[in-house]
């Protein structure tokens, strides 16, 4: 299965092409199948029109919020940026939902058959007054600003873009964005049964990254039956994160971490970073968790397409999907990444929303012998496509 996964990336390899060696690629003999690549890089995923998008805003869900203690529609404003596991041959999908004013909330939507969800009536992760409530809930807010009805994002808040993964032990890690209005940090829980969660705080701690400005961890695992799980590298775990470039930190036991840092100036490592002229050529964010294999680490990232400089072909602020390729016992190493996208807004719900042109990859899982990815649209609804090895 994962030597399906990774064909485009082996085909190229092994031709001792690289990707962006244009020139080089008009000699491969098959141009046609080769081009096909192109278009569909890693995995044939196939977005699901017939259903897309899968889950959509609601007014009807209510939850009584504790740090209002008022009801509101948690989910009134746009349902995004999914991530996804497999328990009990069933697919659970943790997604960020918006309320009417902005605060992100994490809910829960099930599925026996990977497409046709049903959501859990309250939200299972939220801000709440606790520890955490500086970090999860908008400064305006505590200050007691009166609401501003011509201020479309000053109150957004909350927990968001949830990446979910298992341990060895069967414990479940979730990294998630901590927003109070002025400062996204990424952040971590665990959970024994994806209801009851425990809040560990900043993954980057200590005064140097008090304010520094954190999001999106995607942590390396491997496929174990149907189940991502948390993979060592070298007696540690890893996990790429950043939302202009990609950074890395480690860990020995999934809750504290340490950021890979220059010894020479003490800056973070980079190890993925934007490319003029293509549709990365803004920024860089990572996808679901990272895939160990054996060929190396697959990360799905996406990817924003710069005001200039840019790919020509998306209109600018376009978010697409591509993939990259690191070495499976040095994580920092890229071996490869595509030089495109391998999905993109082309459909009304994807191109018009909160934010327009937005196709935001965050959750993945293998079940039922296929490969299902989740995506946000347009920051306003989620939809699937999904890759069966069988056919390809």
């Amino acid at each position: 299965m994962m030597n399906e996964l990774l064909k485009d990336f082996t085909f190229v390899v092994d031709m001792n092409i690289e990707w962006g060696d244009m020139d080089a690629l008009q000699h491969v003999n098959n141009i046609e199948y080769f081009k096909y690549f192109q278009v569909a890089r890693v995995a044939y995923f196939e977005k699901i029109d017939s259903l897309n998008p899968i889950l959509e805003p609601s007014t009807r869900l209510k939850f009584l919020d504790p740090m209002t203690h008022e009801e509101v529609a948690w989910e009134k404003r746009n349902v995004l940026n999914p991530a996804a596991i497999v328990r009990n041959d069933t697919v659970f999908l943790l997604y960020r939902a918006q309320d009417e004013w902005g605060t992100s909330r994490i809910g829960l939507a099930i599925s026996t058959d990977g497409m046709n969800f049903t959501k859990r009536e309250q939200p299972i992760f939220f801000p709440e007054k606790d520890s955490q409530s500086p970090l999860e809930w908008n400064i305006r807010k505590i200050e007691g600003e009166p609401y501003d009805l011509d201020c479309v994002s000053c109150y957004f808040d909350g927990v968001e873009d949830p990446r979910i993964i298992q341990s060895e032990e069967g414990t479940y890690i979730m990294t998630y964005t901590a927003y109070n209005g002025k400062t996204a940090r990424l952040s971590s829980a665990s959970s024994p049964d994806l209801i009851q969660w425990t809040k560990y705080g900043a993954v980057l701690k200590g005064e140097k990254y008090e304010d520094y400005w954190s999001k999106s961890g995607a942590i390396i695992t491997e496929i174990i039956g149907n189940q991502q799980v948390a993979k060592k590298i070298d007696g540690k775990y890893w996990m790429y994160f950043g939302d202009t470039q990609l950074f890395m930190a480690s860990s020995t036991d999934l809750i504290h971490w340490e950021p890979a840092i220059n010894e020479e100036n003490g800056a973070l490592i980079s190890v993925l970073h934007p490319r003029k002229g293509f549709f990365d050529s803004r920024l860089v964010e990572p996808g679901p968790y990272a895939l160990y294999t054996k060929e190396g680490i697959i990360l799905i990232y996406n990817g924003s397409n710069a005001a200039n400089y840019n790919d020509p072909n998306l209109p600018k602020f376009t978010y697409a999907a591509g993939q990259a390729l690191f070495d499976k016992t040095a994580p920092y190493k890229m071996i490869d990444r595509t030089p495109s996208y391998f999905i993109y807004p082309d459909k009304d719900y994807e191109k018009v929303g909160e934010v327009n042109e937005v196709c935001f990859v965050e959750g993945l899982v293998f079940f039922k012998e296929k490969w299902f990815l989740y995506y946000g649209t347009a920051d306003s609804k989620i939809a699937v496509a999904v890759y069966d090895p069988s056919k390809n």
